[in-house]
This record gives C-alpha cells, structure tokens and sequence, in this order.
C-alpha cells in the first residue's frame, strides 16, 4: 500500500518498511500523516505475514517532529482540539510500540520532536554517526507529553530531566550512551546494519520472537512473586509443546535448519 507521505512495503521475506515521505519538510508530521501512520502500524499489527518492520524516511533528515503548518494550526484551537489532535498521536505510538512484531528504526540524519518518540517505541533503533536528536518542545514553551512514557522508558528518568528540560541537541555517540540508539555506524555502513539486525530476527521462531517481546513488556519492573514464577513458568511450558517449538528443538536435535528459515529465504 503506497501513498505520497507514507509509503508502507513488504517483501517476500515478510518484512515490512514503513517510510515517511516528505523530504522537502524534513519528514515533519502533521495529523493527516499520523493517521497514516496508524493505519499502517495496525494493518501490519494484524498481519499474520509479516516478521519484522522497519521504520525508515527518505531524505536528510529522519523527522522534524511535528509540522510548522500543523503547529500554526494548533496554535488557534480550543482546549477540546489540542486534546483530540494529542489523543491521535498517542493512539499512533501506542500502535507503534506495542506492535507485536519486532521493530527496527533507521535513523540517518535528523530526529526531533515526537521523531525521537517514533524512535523510542521501536524496539532496535540503528544510527548514522551523523544523525541528531533533540527533544526541543520546551523551545515553544511546550512538553514532550505524549511520547513521554516512550522516552522516559528508553532513555531513563534521570537523561529524561536533563534531556526534556535543556532541549540540548545531541548526536547518535550520545543518543548511544543513554540507550535511545543502539547502533551508531557510518553513514554508507546503515543499511547493511539494519540487514543484519534483519537477518538475526528472520532466523529465530517467528512466534518465539513475538512471545519473547510481549515477555518483556509483561515481566518489567514486577516483583519475583510466585504469581510471576508460575506465569512465567507456564509460558515456557506452553511454548515447548507447540508446534514452533516443537520444531525448534527437533531440527536442534536433528542438527537441521528449522522450517521458518527456509520460509523466510
């Protein structure tokens, strides 16, 4: 599915890019675009075919954020249209970052605004060595609200308060440090990275993968109760015994490649 702004593919592989289109403006956001995006990240949510997505944009920069002539607009509106125009962006990184599937954002060049929320809700984010991030809202006499959870949850409280309060400009090296990026490599060395983070994923279990992400988001930050023993212990029991798993430890055992690698060839 394809559109001027939004361009959303899958390969044969089951990957899927979804790429912000809009280089003359830096790849800004306004609610037209979000709504896109949500489309996109929810019929790929849905979509029993696809393994991995990517989220990349064409151009210099990765994001500006959010769109002058969309701010312009916001500036007029009434209390009641600011918080429908929030609810659509939070409803758009919600979808993002509890995608069932694994995601990986591509970053080279600029990442402003909400991008460095679109980046936060992805769960591998590659870097060019060149690319920037800032999240700049207090310039406007604004918050980072919405993509806030996002943020606070990659990069920590304590990068937070420096972060959201200075809206200092920093560069991937740092954005590294922090744990918003988790790559930093050269400009031409990019895409052959985020093949590679690809290509780790499309060897593992496709519902291994998936089962593995929503463990994570499930077990952080709970106390080791025996409710939480049990759970987790009847997932692992769970997972053994199904047909993936199954497969797994067959072909382990068989010393062969299991079955889904050779679907995703």
């Amino acid at each position: 599915m394809m559109n001027d702004l939004v361009i959303t593919q899958v390969d044969r592989r089951g990957v899927a890019t979804v790429t912000l289109n809009n280089p003359n403006k830096h790849n800004a956001f306004d609610d037209t675009i979000i709504a896109q995006l949500t489309e996109s990240f929810e019929q790929i949510a849905s979509n029993k075919l696809v393994k991995v997505m990517v989220l990349a944009s064409n151009g210099k920069s990765f994001s500006a954020g959010a769109d002058l002539g969309w701010m312009k607009r916001m500036a007029g509106y009434s209390y009641e249209e600011n918080l429908r125009d929030a609810n659509a962006l939070a409803k758009m990184l919600h979808a993002l970052n509890f995608m069932p599937q694994p995601t990986i954002a591509r970053v080279q060049g600029a990442a402003f605004g909400g991008a460095v929320g679109l980046a936060s809700c992805c769960d591998i984010v590659v870097a060019s060595n060149k690319a920037s991030f800032c999240l700049s809202e207090v310039k406007l006499g604004l918050i980072p609200a919405t993509i806030s959870p996002y943020v606070v949850n990659a990069i920590g409280l304590r990068a937070s308060r420096r972060y959201f309060q200075t809206a200092e400009r920093f560069f991937a090296e740092q954005a590294s440090k922090i744990g918003l990026v988790d790559e930093v490599v050269l400009p031409e060395q990019l895409d052959n990275e985020v093949e590679r983070f690809i290509q780790c994923l499309l060897e593992n279990g496709p519902e291994a993968v998936q089962s593995a992400k929503k463990l994570a988001f499930d077990v952080a930050y709970q106390e080791i109760t025996p409710t939480l023993m049990n759970t987790t212990s009847e997932r692992i029991a769970t997972i053994r015994v199904s047909p993936e798993g199954q497969e797994g430890l067959s072909s382990f055992f068989e010393k062969r490649s299991p079955a889904w690698q050779q679907e995703s060839k």
